[in-house]
């Protein structure tokens, strides 16, 4: 695995590369690393503001051959996100870099986690968590969809619903309580007595009974954390309690 002098070389080489590139005229720290020194395990996540009339995809193109070139990088996957494109890589030793473009005039924080390091960077509002609503309608669908595939012996893909429908529901959870919503990092610093409360909505074995078991759990969490949809949610309760009927 890599070692944090490793991370920081490449961090070292990837500031250099921008302040020789006239196309990069701002540069900042996002992920874990720009509020701290992160630790042992976190990412490399670097963003940079494009000079105006410049395409990004023809900086993002030019900058993944030289990465490929020099550090011998391999290409995961972009992430479009309005103005700007995500590009991560898998470097050596399984450090993950994650490297955005995004035109100058759109260039500022989303988040938080959000150090710049040169040139300058607009104000724009926060990225919001999604809407309550919004995550409770996502739950319903998902358990609906795992109670069909229980009955047509799909028992795979019912757990692959249920787990979905949890995630949603832990999602309605960190909103609740203020904490990140997205890719499960708040999880963690859920109180002991809500992580309690969803102890049984792991599914254990793709036995009927237990994705049944594993099903009535969810339904019950998702229920629970429906505070903010409570006239939505008491209205759908009679329907979700229908699919734990045998």
């Amino acid at each position: 695995m890599f070692s944090v002098d490793y991370r920081n070389q490449v961090r070292q080489r990837v500031l250099q590369k921008a302040e020789s590139d006239p196309r990069i005229v701002a540069g900042a720290e996002v992920g874990s690393l720009a509020m701290s020194e992160g630790d042992r395990w976190s990412d490399l996540d670097l963003t940079f503001g494009v000079a105006e009339g410049t395409p990004i995809t023809e900086v993002l193109e030019d900058w993944t051959h030289s990465l490929v070139e020099e550090l011998d990088a391999v290409h995961l996957f972009d992430l479009p996100s309005g103005a700007s494109i995500y590009r991560v890589f898998l470097l050596p030793d399984c450090l993950q870099f994650d490297l955005s473009f995004t035109p100058i005039c759109l260039f500022g924080a989303r988040g938080p986690k959000f150090k710049l390091l040169f040139g300058k960077a607009i104000e724009l509002p926060l990225t919001q968590p999604p809407p309550a609503a919004e995550l409770f309608g996502y739950a319903v669908h998902h358990l609906l969809r795992a109670r069909f595939c229980i009955e047509r012996h799909r028992y795979w893909q019912a757990e692959y619903w249920i787990s979905a429908g949890r995630v949603y529901a832990l999602s309605l959870a960190c909103r609740r309580l203020s904490l990140p919503v997205a890719q499960g990092r708040g999880y963690d610093e859920l109180p002991e007595d809500v992580r309690y409360h969803f102890k049984d909505t792991l599914v254990t074995s793709l036995q009927r009974e237990e994705l049944m078991r594993a099903l009535a759990s969810v339904i019950e969490a998702t229920l629970y954390e429906a505070g903010e949809v409570r006239e939505t949610a008491n209205k759908v309760a009679p329907r979700l309690h229908q699919l734990i009927e045998e």
